[in-house]
């Protein structure tokens, strides 16, 4: 794949490793990308700012308090298109998590717009540190893509995780990651994400403890990847940013939910039903607040309306519905039993009982299962990574 016209930052870290960056940047000039190059003031013990100048044709910058660079770091995050720190040390690594800005690099990383990949390298034992590998989670769980170290002989004579990964294998996360900002172009998708409110009165409602994170986590994702994306979203205290590609449709219920997506439904090419609708309503929503009485008042519930039933009954040929299955017994089983009596060509499956899952978390373990039978399980990930694995997923049904 060419990378021509592609704008790539690439941050340079003091590490013994800082010698491979060479390579890289070769690279990624040879495929036509436009790098600049910032060196920390550690790394210029280990490399110098001539040999990348001359691969990258820029003038290496390594100073924020410079008087011709103080101002860089607002318009490098704006230009970039991809901001790549490889190698990474643990203490760059601690400085992304926590928002400590003290060099160009952090200040660039802080101000940049574009995903941020990074590419970490230390000794065994400050990889393993629980510091360290809580710093790495933190910044998994905000978008940033670790790409995973090597494993061999190290500076200090150890030999285990945490050398830098090969130059070969970052550019081909380089290239997975812009072939991924494409793969959905011109497509359009829909996608219903938090939960419904069902009144019982003015001031009471069926609800559940649904965020809304993984359907908003997809949607950033699609966007991400060139896709036109609508989102039904309900009742969710989430923070959510608008991006290009994304249109947002707020409801409460799951009569207005329903509504929303036939509205929607002829011009989707995708449908991922994120939402966690509420299976019941009451038959008679109350126009006064139900005074407490000594009598418990009997509230008669009946079903809500079936959105992904409706959808697999509707849905044309090139149209593809993927379902969410939240389940606490017989995971597998009623999660197929849902799959084919709703028309669905995949479903997603996660349970409330795996730690770190479910509602509320930045993070979820699920697995797949397809219409063809073919099943996938993935380990505990943050949301953002998940939504990835589920469009990735997604885009083999065709």
């Amino acid at each position: 794949m060419s990378l021509e016209g592609k704008k790539i930052i690439l941050g340079v870290c003091g590490s013994i490793a800082a010698y491979k960056s060479l390579i890289l940047l070769r690279y990624l000039t040879k495929a036509g990308a436009d790098v600049k190059v910032i060196l920390t003031q550690d790394a210029q013990k280990f490399v110098g700012k001539l040999s990348f100048a001359s691969l990258s044709s820029y003038e290496v910058l390594t100073d924020l308090s410079s008087d011709d660079q103080w101002k860089n770091h607002i318009e490098l995050g704006l230009w970039a298109d991809l901001f790549i720190i490889a190698p990474a040390t643990a203490n760059t690594i601690a400085k992304c998590a926590t928002g400590i800005t003290d060099n160009l690099l952090q200040a660039v990383y802080l101000s940049a717009r574009c995903p941020v990949m990074i590419a970490p390298a230390m000794d065994l034992d400050m990889w393993a540190h629980p510091i360290t590998q809580g710093n790495v989670k933190k910044l998994q769980s905000i978008g940033v893509q670790i790409i995973p170290v090597g494993t061999g002989l190290l500076a200090s004579g150890l030999n285990g995780e945490g050398r830098l990964a090969e130059p070969e294998i970052i550019y081909n996360y380089i290239l997975d990651q812009f072939n991924k900002q494409s793969d959905l172009k011109n497509k359009r998708i829909l996608i219903t994400a938090g939960p419904t409110f069902e009144a019982i009165d003015p001031v009471r409602f069926i609800g559940n403890h649904s965020s809304g994170k993984m359907g908003l986590r997809l949607a950033e994702a699609a966007c991400q990847r060139g896709a036109k994306v609508d989102l039904v979203l309900g009742p969710v205290n989430e923070n959510h940013q608008q991006i290009n590609g994304l249109s947002i449709y707020k409801v409460v219920s799951a009569q207005d939910m329903m509504n929303k997506v036939q509205e929607l439904e002829n011009l989707s090419d995708y449908f991922i039903l994120a939402a966690a609708v509420s299976d019941f309503m009451p038959e008679n929503v109350e126009q006064e607040k139900i005074k407490k009485a000594t009598a418990v008042p009997i509230i008669k519930l009946k079903n809500t309306p079936d959105i992904a039933q409706w959808l697999g009954m509707h849905k044309k040929n090139h149209q593809k519905l993927v379902g969410f299955a939240l389940e606490t017994n017989h995971v597998k089983e009623n999660a197929e039993a849902k799959l084919h009596k709703k028309n669905m060509d995949m479903i997603v499956i996660n349970s409330p009982r795996d730690e770190g899952a479910a509602f509320g978390h930045d993070t979820n373990k699920i697995d797949i299962l397809k219409k063809s039978g073919e099943y996938i399980s993935f380990e505990l990930k943050s949301k953002r990574e998940l939504a990835h694995d589920i469009l990735d997923e997604m885009l083999k049904l065709g």
